[in-house]
């Protein structure tokens, strides 16, 4: 769990059992305490890929259910028009790629805009 991401699982300590140092601790004392954490925290999501809560899932697909019960009973549902937007589909789309770019050094920055004005590339 360090591995993959400490600040998460710092983060997670504190919150539920307020340790602020793990390290102070023995690593199999931070393992247990680790295991003890629930499925909604932050490593657990992060080691599991899940992004969102299930329960928040859960909601949006029931709000949806309810949100397009009430439009097909509407004039724009029975004309198939103006359907409402799913927040379920809105939580779970990818999210679209920035087209910025970032750099971890100056020096980074120089040797891209020394390739810009080249005529080169930015990939």
């Amino acid at each position: 769990m360090i591995k993959l991401d400490e600040d998460a699982l710092i983060c997670d300590l504190a919150e539920t059992y307020h340790i602020y140092d793990h390290r102070q601790l023995p690593a199999s004392k931070v393992a247990v305490f680790s295991l003890g954490l629930r499925d909604n925290s932050r490593i657990k999501k992060k080691i599991s890929n899940q992004p969102i809560d299930f329960d928040r899932l859960l909601l949006a697909g029931i709000s949806d259910k309810l949100s397009y019960l009430l439009w097909s009973k509407t004039k724009d549902g029975a004309k198939g028009r103006n359907k409402p937007k799913s927040i379920l589909e809105m939580l779970t789309e990818p999210k679209k790629q920035s087209n910025q770019l970032a750099f971890h050094s100056g020096e980074e920055f120089e040797q891209m805009r020394a390739r810009i004005l080249a005529g080169g590339e930015t990939n």
